[in-house]
């Protein structure tokens, strides 16, 4: 008998997350072990049970679905299916340099889904047809050539940039990360310069666009 295939459900509204869990009572092959509703958990159960699937939504609470991707590299037995709404380009190529195999949008049928599974339990990469072309083109250019804007930031200045595009001032982000006023400063400069973004009002967008923060933040 085929071993069935383990699949960690990671999705932070609770009526969608029990919406996908139904959907596999019919994809007998796969078996949802584990659910999780932010970021964090996400983590620690990828660490504890090593499912050999995580569907997880990209936005979340506490680390994005980008974020866990990047974090969750260090288990290549554990392959990530991002589950979205976004076709952009820049959520595409940053949810595939993180390291995904899948990535699969909202809008999916039980057909799909299933596709998308088997796909990357077999190694192998998924994309929802409504990517374009233009975007996977984009992607191949990108790896064989410069980073995308958000690789450049360090993991500390994604974090400020984060708590910068939730709304938090200045002092509040010092406090945070218990790090002096003059140092977030000198990061958000960096931040700006890096992205060649020169207002907060345009790296919350940036951030929004990105992935890095929900649009409903």
């Amino acid at each position: 008998m085929k071993p069935v295939t383990t699949v960690l459900l990671a999705e932070d509204h609770n009526l969608v997350r029990a919406g996908i869990r139904v959907l596999f009572q019919n994809l007998p092959e796969f078996e949802v072990i584990a659910e999780a509703s932010d970021g964090e958990e996400t983590l620690r159960l990828i660490e504890t049970l090593r499912p050999n699937i995580v569907l997880m939504d990209i936005t979340m609470p506490k680390f994005n679905g980008l974020e866990v991707a990047q974090a969750a590299r260090v288990y290549p037995e554990v392959k990530i299916i991002i589950l979205s709404m976004h076709t952009s380009e820049e959520y595409v190529w940053q949810a595939l340099h993180a390291g995904v195999k899948g990535y699969l949008l909202k809008d999916a049928g039980i057909a799909e889904l299933e596709i998308a599974l088997k796909a990357v339990s077999l190694g192998q990469s998924y994309l929802s047809p409504a990517v374009s072309k233009q975007v996977i083109g984009d992607y191949i250019d990108r790896v064989g050539g410069k980073a995308g804007s958000m690789e450049r930031l360090t993991i500390r200045q994604r974090q400020i940039l984060k708590l910068i595009a939730e709304g938090n001032t200045t002092k509040q982000i010092a406090d945070k990360l218990n790090i002096s006023v003059k140092t977030i400063e000198s990061h958000r400069g960096q931040i700006m310069s890096l992205l060649d973004i020169h207002d907060v009002t345009g790296l919350v967008r940036y951030a929004i666009r990105t992935g890095l923060i929900s649009a409903e933040t």
